[in-house]
């Protein structure tokens, strides 16, 4: 007898983006009937415009609950209580504060839901940082969001790329960040052996979660040619080669580094490691998505429940006219069902 397949919880992001384009059109994906049961949380109006002007067929039953089945042929959409229900009007493309606050709703929705086991996972649409400083919200993002939500203190966003997007690997390849959404400039005093090593770890669990039993993880340096001899920087021989050496104590991870991150990625795409520890939020992304931008998944690490989106942004420009892809979506729905 075949177990019933999970359900997962597609938050639409800010509903002036794409987020509503790519979630209806990964609903219509086979691949992602084949692999979950979808609910999408966001309000009903916007979903059914959405699948509307994406030209699709099915039809979405309005449920009261996030568990709640619905009838045979249609997907479940759930708009939450707390969520504001004068969105269906916000114009395409722009930054308003009722998509920001409606976002932020069907996000905390959606975690508590999973915390609570009515949904397996959560797979969440690119929202807006604007809209949701606008509405109020002062997160930088996602991440942090979920973190409160959850109450834990020890995560990180990593994004990753599942086997056959353009790295060698059979396991596909994962990178996890040290700092994320702060400036450049505060990056060094950020940086600890405790934070460096935490991420070793994260990463190292996520990557055999996905069936890598043997992780092989490098970590990047945070200066040029790794510092050159302590040249241009001593955070490799102070800060990041401490918590190589003391993850390397433990006896179960394998690890090196620190590497220059000019020709880590080069080496992790080829095949020769299969995650990456990123120092600073571009230093990881903007290599990562030069590799696989399109299927490119964020998962956040840390949490007790199941989250993954996709890399890309709200895409405003090209909000509602028909143009976005969504196979990021599709993949970060995919990598979620896989978690579980």
């Amino acid at each position: 007898m075949s177990r019933p397949l999970p359900t997962i919880a597609l938050t639409l992001g800010d509903v002036a983006g794409i987020g509503p384009e790519v979630v209806v059109r990964a609903c219509a994906d086979l691949r992602v009937s084949a692999a979950c049961q979808p609910v999408i949380v966001g309000h009903p109006d916007v979903v059914r415009r959405a699948i509307t002007h994406a030209d699709l067929k099915f039809e979405v039953a309005d449920v009261a609950q996030p568990d709640e089945s619905p009838p045979l042929g249609k997907i479940a959409c759930w708009n939450p209580p707390n969520a504001p229900n004068d969105v269906d009007d916000v114009p395409p493309g722009h930054i308003d504060a009722r998509a920001g606050r409606a976002a932020y709703e069907y996000l905390v929705a959606a975690a508590k839901a999973a915390l609570a086991k009515q949904v397996a996972a959560i797979t969440t649409a690119p929202l807006s940082k604007a809209a949701l400083h606008l509405a109020g919200k002062k997160y930088p993002g996602h991440t942090e969001i979920l973190a409160e939500v959850c109450g834990v203190r020890e995560f990180g966003m990593m994004l990753f790329l599942p086997s056959g997007n353009a790295v060698k690997s059979p396991h596909g390849l994962g990178v996890v960040h040290v700092t994320l959404h702060t400036s450049i400039r505060s990056v060094p005093d950020l940086l600890t052996t405790t934070g460096v090593a935490e991420k070793i770890e994260l990463i190292d669990s996520f990557m055999r979660r996905v069936g890598c039993v043997a992780p092989r993880i490098a970590v990047c340096a945070l200066n040029p040619h790794a510092g050159e001899e302590g040249i241009f920087g001593d955070e490799e021989s102070r800060i990041i080669a401490p918590a190589v050496q003391t993850v390397l104590g433990q006896g179960r991870i394998n690890v090196t580094g620190p590497l220059p991150a000019d020709t880590l990625f080069r080496r992790a795409a080829a095949g020769e490691f299969d995650a990456v520890v990123a120092m600073y939020h571009d230093q990881g992304h903007i290599a990562f998505k030069l590799i696989g931008f399109q299927s490119a998944v964020n998962v956040t690490l840390g949490l007790p429940i199941v989250r993954t989106s996709p890399s890309h942004g709200t895409a405003f420009d090209i909000a509602w006219q028909r143009s976005a892809d969504p196979s990021g979506m599709i993949e970060a729905i995919l990598v979620a069902a896989k978690l579980l």
